[in-house]
């Protein structure tokens, strides 16, 4: 089977849920015997080539800067990408049995919409997240959102097969009236599927991923300064990067935690890897998460999590409470606090609970399942 895989980000060059998704998308099929192209922006330098092992990388569009300094996505960057996915269907639609595109940026989803037809292929859409009105309207202003809602609805009502992630934007997908079926994969840890023994702690709260609003990042801060004094020996460390770490250490600065809490920004994967087995929890204070995959790698490690709860945060369907972590009502500092306290006095029975529901959990929630249910809709026709 021919397949075009749709996407501006390609790992390793970009770090994100999405990238990771599409490269062992990619690399499943092609290892399967299909014919794979990968249709992305260039993120790499001149004369280089971005590689994906078995499968024909096309780039359609410039490097570009994805971000403005607030850690929004630009729209220049959307736009000549869709334009670059429209330009490559229109003179090469024919050659493909199947397109299977993210949803965001929206453009080149239009663009496979539009051409859908012509190119006579079938288009599988990956629906991460589907933004509500409220969301637009806060992300982009009234103006903003209102336009940004209106493309996304439009982008719903082409046909299409549909995939999301969780219960919450499977709801969202049928409320807004998507145009085709629509199947939850809900696997995306390409992991060991058993437990690591869980270790005895440090006491360390853990945060890792990228410094964005979305994130609420700062939020970790002054709840450090609540816990300690509970318990004056906790110490935090908060990994990665993005327009939100200059505030994150204005924090540190201001609230005189300098020897508390560490913000070292990106590491290497091994060291990720080392601090998720060794904190005593992981905390995601995000407001809008389409997953939550530093959940399910916190369980792998025996690790607790603490997430916030909120209308468009997806991760808190991965957390059962006192089981493998807690959902903390907000972000304020209290309410934060008290969630990771909960997390850290729950102690190695704690551990032991997130490793057994790891186990329970681990093929459902396992990148091979959601590859092989990808694998029969493409063969279904």
């Amino acid at each position: 089977m021919r397949i075009c895989l749709v996407y501006d980000c390609l790992f390793p060059y970009t770090i994100g849920g999405a990238e990771r998704w599409y490269r062992n998308l990619g690399e499943r099929l092609a290892a399967e015997g299909h014919t794979v192209t990968y249709l992305t922006l260039r993120q790499w330098d001149r004369g280089e080539r971005g590689e994906i092992p078995g499968v024909r990388v096309v780039a359609v569009g410039p490097r570009m800067n994805l971000y403005a300094e607030q850690g929004r996505r630009r729209i220049m960057p959307p736009l000549l990408f869709g334009l670059g996915v429209l330009l490559h269907l229109l003179l090469r639609g024919r050659r493909y049995d199947v397109v299977h595109t993210a949803s965001f940026p929206y453009f080149s989803l239009l663009a496979a919409g539009a051409l859908r037809t012509l190119g006579r292929f079938r288009l599988v859409v990956d629906w991460f997240e589907v933004w509500s009105r409220d969301y637009w309207n806060d992300y982009l202003g009234a103006v903003g959102g209102r336009i940004g809602h209106a493309v996304q609805a439009l982008c719903l009502r082409i046909p299409q097969r549909a995939f999301c992630y969780s219960r919450l934007h499977e709801r969202r997908l049928r409320e807004g009236g998507v145009r085709g079926e629509v199947t939850t994969l809900e696997g995306m840890y390409g992991g060991s599927l058993v437990a690591r023994e869980p270790e005895v702690p440090e006491p360390v709260v853990l945060f890792a991923g990228r410094h964005i609003p979305e994130k609420q990042v700062p939020a970790i801060v002054p709840a450090v300064a609540v816990l300690r004094r509970t318990l004056p020996d906790v110490r935090c460390l908060i990994l990665g990067d993005g327009p939100d770490r200059v505030r994150v250490q204005q924090l540190v600065e201001k609230l005189g935690l300098e020897d508390v809490v560490s913000v070292p920004g990106f590491v290497g994967a091994e060291e990720v890897d080392r601090a998720l087995r060794t904190a005593a929890c992981m905390v995601l204070p995000s407001r809008r998460e389409g997953y939550g995959m530093i959940v399910i790698e916190a369980g792998a490690a025996g690790t607790p999590s603490v997430v916030v709860r909120g209308d468009d945060n997806a991760a808190t369907e991965l957390v059962e409470e006192g089981v493998n972590g807690f959902v903390a009502p907000s972000a304020s500092a209290g309410d934060l606090a008290a969630a990771i306290l909960a997390a850290l006095e729950g102690g190695l029975e704690l551990r032991r609970t997130t490793a057994e529901w790891f186990d329970r959990n681990a093929e459902r929630l396992s990148l091979a399942s959601s590859l092989a249910k990808v694998s029969r809709v493409y063969a279904s026709g």
